[in-house]
């Protein structure tokens, strides 16, 4: 059996095609079910995912809580999808069903994780499509897991790459970066990727920030390695600073006028400090998240077979 598992929030106005062109996508491959996670819409999402549970048997949903963010709402559907193999695509439509069989064609074949590669990405701005070639080769540089470039979380996973996904419990979660540690056989198939099918990005600038932020810090240590750096160039500088105005003063005839030099370097200390400590208290931050114990999501009420779960 297939699972193709679907994160959304404030999808109003697609969850009726996703579900079509997904239901399309699927049928003709066997037995399948469809998990759909409302990750706290505010709109009328839940109200149509309702609709369309009471006409499809194999629609599955689930409604978080609250909004946990799109990587928890995956993890949420990872977590309820029954299948030999499971495919992860987003609730815009962006990721094209019609590429599913093609992912499973791979699996077939041997493949457990098997990742879209997007050749050409429709409806983004050139910033975005910059800061996504840029954010994957800093993330490779840094990473000591090679992770695919230009591929998202549209990918299938087999049972057992699943299983294994399923023992990393972390909070901030990388589901791209994660698939790529486990391992096992993995290969790419290329894709076009579509323009937003209705609504607006989920994802503006201060969540892909974050998003990055949760990347770098979960699959790398070298910021902490950076800020080492950083400090022994920093004392090496002010060592040398020293010596030369030692050496001005002691065997010259010059003066180092004080004040200027003063704060310029007090200033620069402080900086260097400062960032430091942000450095720092990012992977001190994932820490307490992670001790305090807390289940990754809170599931509100849960549809299957049209009948309803609290």
């Amino acid at each position: 059996m297939l699972s193709v598992v679907a994160p959304v929030f404030n999808e109003e106005g697609t969850v009726d095609e996703l579900h079509r062109r997904v239901m399309a996508a699927v049928a003709p491959l066997g037995p399948y079910e469809i998990v759909i996670v409302d990750d706290g819409s505010t709109d009328g999402t839940w109200e149509r995912l309702r609709a369309l549970a009471a006409t499809d048997s194999n629609l599955r949903l689930l409604r978080l809580s609250r909004n946990f963010g799109h990587q928890i709402a995956l993890t949420a559907g990872l977590d309820e999808a029954r299948g030999d193999a499971v495919i992860c695509i987003d609730g815009d439509l962006q990721d094209p069903p019609e590429v599913i069989p093609e992912l499973v064609a791979r699996w077939q074949e041997g493949y457990d994780v098997v990742y879209g590669v997007r050749e050409r990405r429709e409806g983004e701005t050139r910033f975005k499509l910059a800061t996504a070639s840029l954010f994957y080769k800093g993330i490779n540089r840094m990473s000591p897991v090679d992770i695919p470039a230009q591929a998202g979380d549209f990918r299938l996973l087999s049972r057992r790459a699943l299983d294994a996904l399923r023992e990393m419990p972390e909070r901030a979660r990388f589901l791209r970066g994660m698939t790529s540690w486990i391992g096992f056989r993995q290969t790419g198939v290329p894709y076009a990727r579509e323009a937003r099918f209705a609504g607006s990005t989920k994802y503006p600038l201060r969540r892909m920030l974050r998003f990055a932020s949760d990347a770098v810090t979960s699959f790398s240590t070298t910021p902490i390695r950076f800020v080492t750096v950083l400090g022994f160039v920093t004392v090496l500088l002010c060592l040398v600073a020293l010596v030369w105005t030692l050496y001005l003063r002691l065997f010259t005839e010059q003066t180092i006028q004080g004040w200027t030099s003063v704060v310029v370097v007090v200033l620069f200390l402080g900086g260097v400090q400062l960032v430091s400590l942000g450095i720092i208290g990012q992977y001190v931050g994932r820490i307490f998240d992670e001790v305090k114990g807390r289940p990754l999501y809170v599931v509100d009420e849960r549809i299957e077979g049209g009948a309803s779960e609290r």
